[in-house]
């Protein structure tokens, strides 16, 4: 019997994606040999993960890789890994923002970040796409806390609130807002949107697929109309300078509309099905296009309360949007809750395991009262 490894480990909800919590220091340092131990623990090549600790879809099939950040105005780096599920894959180039909510309780409990008695904000660095967020953590006592009243669509009981505001994360991944240039653009005979906010994505509008406005998630199970979308999402990969996106779920999809009240509706592509709710980051993406004109999405005026609602097939996302005097978008933020499951370790083979960094190496960072 081949030797074992043992890789410490916390399984968390964050948002309404589930996955493994781990410290870089607690992995391989090659690329390649950490890649394979991320397999190895989501039993990737598998349809049901059978042989590992994924959950046989896209939304539990995340994990997020936490480490001290030498960047003086952040705490910690977060690295998001897509994990595939049939296929044994690992996406490093997206970010997760469900996955990110996780990150600060995480941080705090791993003795990264030292808290505050109220509530502690954790400053992240997303190394996937360089975009920093606030993480804005209840810790009541010093001590953070999972229980509370929030209840956020996806996900069927409250908790803590967790705040997390976006910045510096317009052309995050390809330097620009708009990467062609343009608000609008045609592919296979669809206006689209090429717009690089939190999270690259296409945007493209239902009743161009010949989809109804209201319910633009109806095309789940659509395997012709799915087929096009992601030949589309190829074409679209290339124009924004992303080269071959066909093993990457960048960029993402959405599909856009209005319901009968005006909110805009979503389906969002992760991006060969549709996600069960909302990427956090794909919700920050469709707020700026919404606030960008000549887009697919764009709103005649600025939104009531600077709120920007997203229906989406398990209820509404709220996106909180501000702007500096001139009027110009410099932040966005929405409201998650995460949910500590599961710590202790992961067996893997054991050429992947590494003996843990002492943590106390280094001193836990003071973090903001907020």
């Amino acid at each position: 019997m081949a030797p074992e490894g043992r890789i410490p480990c916390v399984v968390m909800r964050g948002g309404t994606s589930r996955g493994p919590y781990l410290l870089a220091d607690d992995l391989p340092r090659n690329t390649e040999d950490r890649d394979a131990a991320l397999l190895a623990i989501m039993g990737a090549g598998h349809a049901l993960q059978v042989d590992g600790i994924g959950g046989s879809q896209p939304q539990t099939s995340k994990v997020a890789i936490v480490s001290r950040s030498a960047r003086p105005d952040c705490d910690v780096d977060y690295l998001f890994a897509q994990v595939g599920i049939a296929d044994r894959t690992v996406d490093t180039r997206p970010n997760c923002g469900n996955m990110l909510a996780g990150v600060g309780p995480f941080a705090i409990e791993a003795g990264l970040v030292r808290a505050r008695a109220g509530s502690t904000t954790v400053r992240i660095h997303n190394v996937n796409t360089g975009a920093n967020i606030d993480a804005i953590v209840q810790t009541p006592d010093g001590r953070v806390t999972y229980d509370g009243t929030t209840v956020i669509p996806g996900v069927p009981d409250p908790a803590a609130r967790i705040d997390l505001l976006f910045r510096d994360f317009i052309g995050a991944k390809t330097g620009a807002l708009l990467p062609t240039g343009s608000a609008r653009e045609t592919i296979d005979g669809c206006i689209v949107t090429l717009i690089d906010s939190a999270v690259p994505m296409m945007l493209v509008r239902a009743a161009d697929l010949g989809l109804q406005e209201q319910e633009p998630w109806s095309i789940d199970g659509d395997t012709p109309g799915l087929q096009r979308l992601e030949a589309m999402r190829i074409v679209a990969g290339a124009r924004m300078g992303l080269g071959d996106v066909a093993k990457s779920v960048v960029p993402k999809v959405g599909i856009v509309g209005r319901d009968e009240n005006g909110t805009i509706t979503v389906a969002y592509l992760m991006p060969w099905q549709v996600h069960k709710s909302l990427a956090v980051t794909g919700a920050v993406c469709l707020a700026t296009a919404a606030l960008t004109a000549d887009t697919v999405l764009s709103m005649d005026r600025r939104p009531e309360d600077d709120i920007v609602g997203l229906r989406h097939p398990s209820g509404v996302m709220d996106v909180s949007v501000r702007f500096d005097a001139d009027g110009n978008l410099t932040a966005a933020g929405v409201i998650r809750t995460a949910r500590r499951i599961f710590e202790g370790h992961v067996i893997v083979p054991a050429h992947l395991a590494t003996p843990s960094h002492k943590q106390n190496e280094t001193p836990t960072k003071e973090a903001e009262h907020v």
